[in-house]
């Protein structure tokens, strides 16, 4: 399985694959609405527009798991990042990052990249991945690492 095969659907309910991104370095991120990282936002949609024109793409998917920390619709969520932090990069639809209905994609992403002690489990939102321009999951960062500090990471993959 390839990780542009895997099939997601976008915020607005299309059937798609990651095809669109291959050849960009990719922060693929779980994201929420109600949190305490959620203000990350700001920060994500920097990046994204710091380094979009060079081949980068930050994609969100919302993912209630955490504390039911995203409970609104796909409109909602929409709605909500656009009015409060102006989000224009890729998001999806909501999806489970643990569990038994845990998304294929991010079935891929954990077993490519463990967490703390090797553990595959998400954490928390906002559990970043990197992938680079041959769709290899480069590095997995936790939610309390900021995205402004990934330049220093991002930034060897853009070249």
């Amino acid at each position: 399985m390839s990780l542009y095969t895997i099939p997601v659907t976008t915020i607005t309910h299309e059937e798609t694959t990651l095809e669109a991104y291959k050849g960009q370095v990719m922060l693929i991120v779980n994201v929420a609405s109600q949190c305490g990282f959620t203000p990350q936002y700001d920060a994500l949609e920097a990046l994204y527009q710091r380094y979009k024109a060079r081949g980068f793409v930050v994609l969100g998917f919302p993912c209630n798991q955490f504390g039911s920390q995203e409970p609104g619709s796909e409109e909602e969520i929409v709605q909500f990042c656009r009015v409060n932090f102006g989000v224009s990069f890729p998001m999806f639809a909501k999806i489970d990052v643990n569990g038994p209905n845990t998304h294929p994609l991010y079935q891929y992403l954990k077993k490519e990249q463990s967490g703390i002690l090797g553990t595959e489990s998400i954490k928390w939102n906002f559990t970043k991945f990197l992938i680079d321009r041959d769709g290899k999951v480069i590095a997995r960062f936790a939610s309390a690492t900021s995205p402004e500090s990934l330049a220093k990471e991002i930034e060897p993959l853009l070249k």
